[in-house]
């Protein structure tokens, strides 16, 4: 059962700016990983759920966080249908991601409360979206849209919230270009969660590239 209600969760996003995206099926491994994004300042993860038994793997990440990360919120990422938004909540997920828009998914996430982000990738989704009660929409893939798709979205909806998703990278430039046009947040995956050159998560890199991330996201917010 969420420990977070979704109007905690949309806050927290909304004041950090970042979410992490990752997935791994070695539970140990995606303690490290999630403890290294912890470490580095980010207080909500969101896990792609796209491997078999990925229920298994979150349901014990989920404990470990309880025990050894307070504050951290875990939600779960690649939610094709409301059975599997179900499960992930009655595992702990505090938010849900799900790469395009279902109405099935919004009804059973809004009728325990939970936050849902749906992918959408026109004004008419966003719209309909919000209509079936989202916070923040996820655009997605955003490295297809950009910058300009989320400031012309909030030209005629300034109150709409959007997460891209794709096409974040962890620099100046990049980040600056999706906040100055009005993004809530974003999303980061492969960019942030970073791998050496033997193919192991650089952990120290992560928490250094985690950091950096939410000191550009907070200056730029204050410009």
């Amino acid at each position: 059962m969420a420990q977070y209600s979704r109007l905690e969760v949309a806050k927290v996003m909304e004041q950090t700016g970042l979410v992490p995206l990752f997935y791994h099926p070695d539970i140990e491994i995606s303690k490290q990983v999630l403890k290294a994004c912890y470490d580095g300042g980010a207080r909500l993860l969101e896990f792609t759920a796209r491997g078999d038994f990925a229920h298994e793997v979150f349901g014990e990440l989920v404990k470990y966080a309880s025990r050894e990360l307070p504050g951290m919120i875990l939600g779960v990422g690649s939610v094709t249908d409301a059975a599997a938004a179900s499960r992930f909540m009655s595992l702990g997920a505090n938010f849900i991601v799900t790469p395009v828009l279902r109405e099935d998914i919004a009804l059973v996430c809004n009728r325990r409360k939970v936050l849902w982000s749906p992918g959408c990738g026109t004004l008419t989704e966003i719209t309909k979206a919000e209509e079936l009660g989202c916070e923040i929409v996820k655009l997605f893939p955003g490295g297809v849209y950009g910058p300009e798709f989320v400031k012309a979205v909030k030209g005629p909806q300034p109150w709409t919230s959007i997460m891209p998703t794709g096409g974040v990278s962890p620099n100046e430039k990049n980040l600056g270009a999706w906040f100055k046009a009005g993004v809530t947040c974003v999303g980061m995956g492969s960019q942030l969660i970073k791998k050496n050159g033997k193919g192991i998560y650089d952990l120290a890199e992560i928490s250094r590239l985690v950091t950096l991330s939410l000191a550009i996201i907070k200056r730029t917010k204050k410009a």
